[in-house]
């Protein structure tokens, strides 16, 4: 631009520090930003807000802090955005007290909140297990004119969820419903984990119905959260019967639904289907991960199947693959119910030269082994 004889202004400035902001280009933004004060010009709030969001998302939040500090240095006031992005990121830290404190000052000096600031305070709220807070900030909301979105109530209904208030949580989802607000796969995913949580799987069923009616297709994470859900509740058919549907209907099956399978399989006893789940995973471009290998050995221990859980032990340690402290753990009382208790000491010395402390259930169960076979 100089070439030609045009001076970047300040809007140059701004679109190049946006942009590399956007791309999460940090050092060069800082770059243009001081180039512009060297140049004369002075950044405007929104140079210092673009900067102040940036780093937020980036995590940081003493830097944006500090952006802070100088804007108001130099008499330039924060806006909502500005707010906003400072509130989002010490929600998102674990720093609700931080939060409200922003959101405290927005008030003292009339800067309205809008619908993202409702949000992230009503999330954050939610995460502390302060939903009936929560509640009142959406009630607050509203009073206040600002409507409330999906990401709103989402918000709400997870915090609901996860704090054992299922009925509130679909209460939420009715009222939304009822504003023409049409929940998501996040928002349904949410619901069924609810719901499974609580083995409520008729109402499961129900809403999985919903999703489909509304052209949302149930992804891997639903489908093994309700696979997971039916092994603990000891419906091992219904468990199958998903896994059959996911292949069927040509939904992904991840490690994570194998290991799920895996485990629930082994706990019910069915150690040989397990194995043949096991075996057959290659058929879906999979090789099994330390967390399906370790469920299938602990599995292997538990039901007395302890020279396959060797095999399969040596066959993952074949692989490069690190062993975690269950499956040492398994090994260990597995070899002590078959009076190989000279193996069990080498696994537990093995385990203290790693740094794995037993807890004080793999303790405890340690001690009642050892006593039985002393």
């Amino acid at each position: 631009m100089e070439d030609v004889g045009c001076e970047p202004d300040v809007i140059t400035y701004n679109a190049l520090i946006n942009c590399f902001c956007k791309y999460e280009q940090m050092p060069k933004a800082f770059e243009f930003f001081l180039e512009m004060k060297n140049n004369g010009l002075k950044p405007n709030i929104i140079t210092y807000s673009t900067l102040v969001d940036a780093l937020c998302k980036e995590g940081m939040l003493q830097l944006a802090i500090k952006f802070l500090v100088d804007m108001r240095r130099v008499g330039l006031l924060p806006n909502e955005f500005t707010y906003t992005s400072l509130i989002d990121a010490n929600c998102k830290a674990g720093n609700l007290n931080d939060a409200l404190k922003l959101a405290k000052e927005m008030l003292q000096v009339h800067v309205d909140f809008n619908v993202v600031t409702y949000t992230c305070l009503l999330d954050g709220l939610c995460e502390e297990g302060r939903v009936n807070e929560a509640e009142e900030l959406l009630r607050a909301m509203i009073k206040d004119g600002v409507a409330p979105n999906l990401k709103t109530y989402t918000a709400l209904i997870h915090g609901h969820i996860k704090d054992k208030w299922m009925e509130n949580a679909m209460g939420f989802l009715k009222e939304m419903m009822g504003k023409n607000i049409k929940p998501d796969l996040l928002l349904y995913g949410t619901i069924i984990w609810g719901l499974c949580s609580q083995s409520k799987f008729e109402e499961c069923k129900l809403v999985m119905t919903e999703m489909k009616d509304c052209g949302i297709s149930a992804n891997p994470v639903i489908y093994t959260t309700l696979m997971d859900a039916y092994f603990k509740a000891g419906k091992t058919k219904e468990a199958l019967n998903l896994m059959q549907e996911m292949c069927d209907m040509g939904i992904e099956i991840t490690n994570v639904t194998f290991c799920v399978l895996v485990d629930g399989l082994c706990k019910t006893g069915l150690v040989q289907e397990a194995n043949n789940y096991f075996s057959r995973m290659p058929e879906f471009n999979l090789q099994p991960n330390v967390a399906v290998y370790t469920a299938l050995i602990d599995g292997l221990c538990k039901n007395n199947c302890i020279e396959d859980a060797k095999k399969l032990f040596d066959e993952m340690q074949g692989k490069n693959m690190v062993p975690d402290k269950i499956v040492y753990t398994a090994l260990m009382h597995g070899n002590l119910k078959h009076w190989e208790f000279q193996e069990a000491l080498n696994i537990r010395s093995r385990m203290s030269e790693l740094g794995m402390e037993l807890d004080l259930h793999a303790y405890t169960s340690w001690s009642g082994d050892f006593h039985k076979v002393a």
